[in-house]
Protein backbone atom coordinates (compact mmCIF):
# COMPACT_ATOMS: atom_id res chain seq x y z
CA UNK A 1 0.00 0.00 0.00
CA UNK A 2 1.15 3.53 -0.83
CA UNK A 3 0.96 5.79 2.22
CA UNK A 4 1.05 9.57 2.33
CA UNK A 5 2.76 11.41 5.16
CA UNK A 6 2.84 15.09 6.07
CA UNK A 7 5.06 15.81 3.06
CA UNK A 8 3.28 13.57 0.56
CA UNK A 9 4.29 10.12 -0.67
CA UNK A 10 7.98 9.25 -0.59
CA UNK A 11 9.69 6.01 -1.46
CA UNK A 12 13.01 4.50 -2.45
CA UNK A 13 13.55 4.63 -6.22
CA UNK A 14 13.03 1.16 -7.71
CA UNK A 15 11.27 -0.08 -4.56
CA UNK A 16 8.11 1.91 -3.72
CA UNK A 17 8.84 4.73 -6.15
CA UNK A 18 8.09 2.91 -9.42
CA UNK A 19 6.06 3.76 -12.51
CA UNK A 20 3.08 1.55 -11.67
CA UNK A 21 2.68 3.10 -8.22
CA UNK A 22 2.86 6.62 -9.65
CA UNK A 23 0.24 5.75 -12.25
CA UNK A 24 -1.98 4.32 -9.51
CA UNK A 25 -1.76 7.62 -7.62
CA UNK A 26 -2.73 9.46 -10.79
CA UNK A 27 -5.64 7.09 -11.50
CA UNK A 28 -6.95 7.49 -7.93
CA UNK A 29 -6.87 11.27 -8.37
CA UNK A 30 -8.66 10.93 -11.71
CA UNK A 31 -11.45 9.02 -9.96
CA UNK A 32 -11.71 11.66 -7.23
CA UNK A 33 -11.93 14.48 -9.78
CA UNK A 34 -14.75 12.68 -11.54
CA UNK A 35 -16.58 11.98 -8.28
CA UNK A 36 -16.35 15.67 -7.38
CA UNK A 37 -17.33 16.67 -10.94
CA UNK A 38 -14.06 18.59 -11.24
CA UNK A 39 -12.71 16.79 -14.30
CA UNK A 40 -12.79 20.05 -16.29
CA UNK A 41 -10.30 21.59 -13.88
CA UNK A 42 -6.68 21.40 -15.14
CA UNK A 43 -4.07 19.54 -13.12
CA UNK A 44 -0.74 21.34 -12.64
CA UNK A 45 2.38 19.17 -12.49
CA UNK A 46 5.99 20.14 -11.81
CA UNK A 47 9.17 18.34 -10.86
CA UNK A 48 12.61 18.84 -9.31
CA UNK A 49 16.08 17.64 -10.38
CA UNK A 50 16.04 14.21 -8.74
CA UNK A 51 16.62 11.02 -10.67
CA UNK A 52 13.47 10.13 -12.69
CA UNK A 53 11.55 13.26 -11.64
CA UNK A 54 11.08 14.54 -15.19
CA UNK A 55 10.02 11.14 -16.56
CA UNK A 56 7.75 10.53 -13.58
CA UNK A 57 5.95 13.82 -14.22
CA UNK A 58 5.26 12.65 -17.77
CA UNK A 59 4.06 9.20 -16.66
CA UNK A 60 1.58 10.78 -14.29
CA UNK A 61 0.49 13.40 -16.82
CA UNK A 62 -0.28 10.71 -19.40
CA UNK A 63 -2.70 8.95 -17.04
CA UNK A 64 -4.68 12.16 -16.52
CA UNK A 65 -4.59 12.79 -20.29
CA UNK A 66 -5.92 9.30 -21.03
CA UNK A 67 -8.91 10.15 -18.83
CA UNK A 68 -9.52 13.36 -20.77
CA UNK A 69 -8.27 15.62 -17.99
CA UNK A 70 -6.09 18.53 -19.12
CA UNK A 71 -2.62 18.71 -17.65
CA UNK A 72 -0.46 21.82 -17.42
CA UNK A 73 3.09 20.49 -17.09
CA UNK A 74 5.82 22.95 -16.16
CA UNK A 75 8.38 22.60 -18.94
CA UNK A 76 11.51 22.56 -16.77
CA UNK A 77 12.53 21.67 -13.24
CA UNK A 78 10.82 24.05 -10.81
CA UNK A 79 10.78 25.00 -7.12
CA UNK A 80 7.85 23.56 -5.23
CA UNK A 81 6.59 27.07 -4.30
CA UNK A 82 6.33 27.89 -8.02
CA UNK A 83 4.14 24.82 -8.57
CA UNK A 84 1.94 25.84 -5.62
CA UNK A 85 1.74 29.36 -7.05
CA UNK A 86 0.55 28.05 -10.41
CA UNK A 87 -2.08 25.81 -8.79
CA UNK A 88 -3.48 28.92 -7.09
CA UNK A 89 -3.29 31.05 -10.24
CA UNK A 90 -5.23 28.51 -12.28
CA UNK A 91 -7.68 27.67 -9.50
CA UNK A 92 -6.75 24.06 -10.19
CA UNK A 93 -8.40 21.36 -8.12
CA UNK A 94 -5.13 19.41 -7.88
CA UNK A 95 -1.43 20.00 -8.38
CA UNK A 96 1.51 17.66 -8.00
CA UNK A 97 5.23 18.08 -7.43
CA UNK A 98 7.53 15.17 -8.19
CA UNK A 99 10.08 15.51 -5.40
CA UNK A 100 11.32 13.92 -2.20
CA UNK A 101 12.18 17.36 -0.85
CA UNK A 102 15.17 17.16 1.53
CA UNK A 103 15.36 13.35 1.70
CA UNK A 104 18.45 11.37 0.62
CA UNK A 105 19.18 10.90 -3.08
CA UNK A 106 17.82 7.33 -3.23
CA UNK A 107 14.32 8.68 -2.51
CA UNK A 108 11.77 10.36 -4.72
CA UNK A 109 8.13 11.14 -4.13
CA UNK A 110 4.94 13.04 -4.88
CA UNK A 111 3.54 16.09 -3.12
CA UNK A 112 -0.15 16.83 -3.72
CA UNK A 113 -1.65 20.33 -3.63
CA UNK A 114 -5.27 21.44 -3.59
CA UNK A 115 -7.10 24.64 -4.52
CA UNK A 116 -5.33 27.78 -3.42
CA UNK A 117 -1.96 26.09 -3.80
CA UNK A 118 -2.19 24.46 -0.38
CA UNK A 119 -0.61 21.22 0.77
CA UNK A 120 -3.19 18.45 0.60
CA UNK A 121 -4.76 17.91 4.01
CA UNK A 122 -4.88 14.53 5.72
CA UNK A 123 -8.53 13.94 4.70
CA UNK A 124 -7.58 14.51 1.04
CA UNK A 125 -4.63 12.10 1.11
CA UNK A 126 -6.80 9.60 2.99
CA UNK A 127 -9.27 9.83 0.10
CA UNK A 128 -6.49 9.18 -2.41
CA UNK A 129 -5.26 6.17 -0.43
CA UNK A 130 -8.80 4.78 -0.09
CA UNK A 131 -9.39 5.19 -3.81
CA UNK A 132 -6.12 3.41 -4.64
CA UNK A 133 -7.15 0.48 -2.46
CA UNK A 134 -10.14 -0.07 -4.75
CA UNK A 135 -8.12 -0.04 -7.96
CA UNK A 136 -6.18 -2.69 -9.84
CA UNK A 137 -3.13 -2.07 -12.04
CA UNK A 138 -5.06 -3.49 -15.02
CA UNK A 139 -7.37 -0.44 -14.83
CA UNK A 140 -4.53 1.98 -15.63
CA UNK A 141 -4.87 3.63 -19.00
CA UNK A 142 -2.21 5.90 -20.40
CA UNK A 143 -1.72 8.04 -23.49
CA UNK A 144 1.45 8.53 -25.52
CA UNK A 145 3.09 11.76 -24.38
CA UNK A 146 3.59 13.25 -27.85
CA UNK A 147 0.03 12.34 -28.79
CA UNK A 148 -1.26 14.03 -25.62
CA UNK A 149 0.77 17.13 -26.47
CA UNK A 150 -0.54 17.35 -30.01
CA UNK A 151 -4.13 16.87 -28.84
CA UNK A 152 -3.80 19.62 -26.23
CA UNK A 153 -4.55 17.31 -23.31
CA UNK A 154 -1.04 18.06 -22.03
CA UNK A 155 0.23 21.63 -22.31
CA UNK A 156 3.78 22.56 -21.42
CA UNK A 157 3.82 25.85 -19.54
CA UNK A 158 6.45 28.15 -18.03
CA UNK A 159 5.12 30.30 -15.15
CA UNK A 160 8.61 31.32 -14.03
CA UNK A 161 8.43 35.01 -15.00
CA UNK A 162 4.98 35.47 -13.45
CA UNK A 163 6.13 33.70 -10.28
CA UNK A 164 9.23 35.88 -9.96
CA UNK A 165 7.22 39.05 -10.65
CA UNK A 166 4.70 38.10 -7.96
CA UNK A 167 7.53 37.97 -5.42
CA UNK A 168 9.15 41.21 -6.56
CA UNK A 169 5.80 42.99 -6.11
CA UNK A 170 5.65 42.24 -2.40
CA UNK A 171 9.25 42.93 -1.32
CA UNK A 172 10.94 46.28 -0.80
CA UNK A 173 13.35 46.13 -3.73
CA UNK A 174 14.43 49.77 -3.23
CA UNK A 175 15.58 49.08 0.34
CA UNK A 176 17.48 45.96 -0.74
CA UNK A 177 19.19 47.88 -3.55
CA UNK A 178 20.54 50.39 -1.03
CA UNK A 179 22.24 47.58 0.87
CA UNK A 180 24.57 46.70 -2.03
CA UNK A 181 24.66 43.18 -0.60
CA UNK A 182 27.18 40.52 -1.51
CA UNK A 183 25.43 37.15 -1.31
CA UNK A 184 26.54 33.54 -1.78
CA UNK A 185 23.75 31.24 -2.91
CA UNK A 186 23.84 27.46 -2.36
CA UNK A 187 20.95 25.63 -4.10
CA UNK A 188 22.40 22.35 -2.76
CA UNK A 189 22.23 20.95 -6.33
CA UNK A 190 18.50 21.66 -6.31
CA UNK A 191 16.13 23.93 -8.24
CA UNK A 192 16.34 27.39 -6.68
CA UNK A 193 19.20 28.95 -8.63
CA UNK A 194 17.33 30.55 -11.54
CA UNK A 195 14.44 32.00 -9.57
CA UNK A 196 16.28 33.09 -6.43
CA UNK A 197 19.31 34.42 -8.29
CA UNK A 198 17.05 36.42 -10.63
CA UNK A 199 15.23 37.98 -7.68
CA UNK A 200 18.49 38.89 -5.93
CA UNK A 201 20.07 40.31 -9.08
CA UNK A 202 16.95 42.38 -9.75
CA UNK A 203 17.49 43.84 -6.28
CA UNK A 204 21.05 44.72 -7.38
CA UNK A 205 22.71 42.21 -5.08
CA UNK A 206 26.11 40.85 -6.03
CA UNK A 207 25.45 37.12 -6.27
CA UNK A 208 27.75 34.13 -6.56
CA UNK A 209 26.49 30.56 -6.71
CA UNK A 210 27.94 27.27 -5.51
CA UNK A 211 26.72 23.66 -5.86
CA UNK A 212 24.44 24.54 -8.77
CA UNK A 213 25.19 21.83 -11.32
CA UNK A 214 22.67 19.06 -12.00
CA UNK A 215 23.67 16.25 -9.66
CA UNK A 216 20.94 13.72 -8.68
CA UNK A 217 23.26 12.52 -5.90
CA UNK A 218 23.39 16.02 -4.36
CA UNK A 219 27.16 15.91 -4.02
CA UNK A 220 26.88 12.91 -1.71
CA UNK A 221 25.17 14.83 1.08
CA UNK A 222 21.64 15.39 2.35
CA UNK A 223 19.98 18.24 0.38
CA UNK A 224 18.69 19.88 3.55
CA UNK A 225 19.98 23.26 4.80
CA UNK A 226 21.10 22.75 8.39
CA UNK A 227 24.04 23.52 10.61
CA UNK A 228 25.44 20.06 9.73
CA UNK A 229 25.23 20.46 5.95
CA UNK A 230 26.22 24.11 5.43
CA UNK A 231 29.81 24.01 6.70
CA UNK A 232 31.26 24.75 3.26
CA UNK A 233 28.86 27.66 2.73
CA UNK A 234 29.78 29.06 6.14
CA UNK A 235 33.51 28.87 5.38
CA UNK A 236 33.08 30.58 2.02
CA UNK A 237 30.97 33.39 3.48
CA UNK A 238 33.67 34.26 6.02
CA UNK A 239 36.63 33.64 3.72
CA UNK A 240 35.32 35.78 0.85
CA UNK A 241 33.55 38.35 3.05
CA UNK A 242 29.96 37.87 1.95
CA UNK A 243 27.15 39.68 3.74
CA UNK A 244 24.91 36.63 3.66
CA UNK A 245 24.82 32.98 2.65
CA UNK A 246 21.52 31.50 1.46
CA UNK A 247 20.85 27.78 1.02
CA UNK A 248 17.72 25.94 -0.09
CA UNK A 249 16.79 22.27 -0.02
CA UNK A 250 16.29 20.02 -3.05
CA UNK A 251 12.90 21.43 -4.05
CA UNK A 252 13.50 24.92 -2.62
CA UNK A 253 10.76 25.08 0.00
CA UNK A 254 13.20 25.12 2.93
CA UNK A 255 15.82 27.77 3.60
CA UNK A 256 18.99 28.10 5.64
CA UNK A 257 20.86 31.34 6.27
CA UNK A 258 24.50 32.01 7.18
CA UNK A 259 25.35 35.45 8.58
CA UNK A 260 28.49 37.44 7.76
CA UNK A 261 30.32 35.80 10.67
CA UNK A 262 29.62 32.29 9.39
CA UNK A 263 26.94 31.54 11.99
CA UNK A 264 23.92 29.43 11.03
CA UNK A 265 20.61 31.23 11.54
CA UNK A 266 18.04 28.64 12.59
CA UNK A 267 14.66 28.74 10.78
CA UNK A 268 12.97 29.46 14.11
CA UNK A 269 15.18 32.54 14.46
CA UNK A 270 14.22 33.54 10.91
CA UNK A 271 10.54 33.38 11.92
CA UNK A 272 11.20 35.62 14.91
CA UNK A 273 13.08 38.14 12.76
CA UNK A 274 10.29 38.09 10.17
CA UNK A 275 7.60 38.66 12.77
CA UNK A 276 9.56 41.47 14.41
CA UNK A 277 10.06 43.14 11.02
CA UNK A 278 6.42 42.81 10.00
CA UNK A 279 5.18 44.08 13.37
CA UNK A 280 7.65 46.90 14.04
CA UNK A 281 8.48 48.15 10.55
CA UNK A 282 5.53 47.15 8.36
CA UNK A 283 2.91 47.85 11.01
CA UNK A 284 1.14 44.52 10.69
CA UNK A 285 -0.94 43.98 13.85
CA UNK A 286 -2.88 40.84 13.02
CA UNK A 287 -2.97 37.54 14.87
CA UNK A 288 -0.25 34.90 14.51
CA UNK A 289 -0.77 31.18 13.99
CA UNK A 290 2.07 28.73 14.50
CA UNK A 291 2.35 24.98 14.80
CA UNK A 292 3.50 23.18 17.94
CA UNK A 293 7.04 22.71 16.60
CA UNK A 294 7.61 26.44 16.10
CA UNK A 295 9.65 28.55 18.53
CA UNK A 296 7.96 29.90 21.65
CA UNK A 297 9.99 33.09 21.23
CA UNK A 298 7.07 34.27 19.13
CA UNK A 299 4.88 34.04 22.22
CA UNK A 300 7.27 36.24 24.20
CA UNK A 301 7.50 38.85 21.46
CA UNK A 302 3.72 38.96 21.22
CA UNK A 303 3.52 39.38 24.98
CA UNK A 304 5.87 42.36 24.88
CA UNK A 305 3.81 43.96 22.13
CA UNK A 306 0.64 43.64 24.20
CA UNK A 307 -0.90 40.93 22.06
CA UNK A 308 -2.00 37.48 23.15
CA UNK A 309 0.17 34.50 22.35
CA UNK A 310 -0.17 32.83 18.94
CA UNK A 311 -2.76 30.20 18.20
CA UNK A 312 -1.18 26.84 17.66
CA UNK A 313 -2.84 24.04 15.76
CA UNK A 314 -3.55 22.34 19.09
CA UNK A 315 -5.19 25.45 20.56
CA UNK A 316 -7.38 25.92 17.48
CA UNK A 317 -8.47 22.28 17.72
CA UNK A 318 -9.41 22.71 21.39
CA UNK A 319 -11.26 25.95 20.62
CA UNK A 320 -13.31 24.19 17.95
CA UNK A 321 -14.14 21.33 20.34
CA UNK A 322 -15.22 23.81 23.01
CA UNK A 323 -17.40 25.65 20.50
CA UNK A 324 -19.02 22.38 19.42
Amino acid sequence: MIKFGTGGFRGIIGDDFIRSNLEMIALAMVQLLKQKHEEKSPVVIGYDRRFLSDLSARWIACVFAAAGIEVHLISHDAPTPMIMYQVKQENACFGLAITASHNPAEYNGVKVFTKGGQDASRPVTDEIEAQMAKLRPSEIKTLDYEEALSSGLIKEIDPQNDYIDSILKIIDTAAIKKGNLKILLDPMFGVSRTTLQTILLTCRCNVDVMHDRHDPLFGGRLPSPSIKTLGHLSQRVVQDKYDLGIATDGDADRIGLIDQNGAFIHPNDILVLLYYYLHEFKGWKGAVVRNVATTHCLDRILGRSGRTRPYTRERRHLCRRAAD
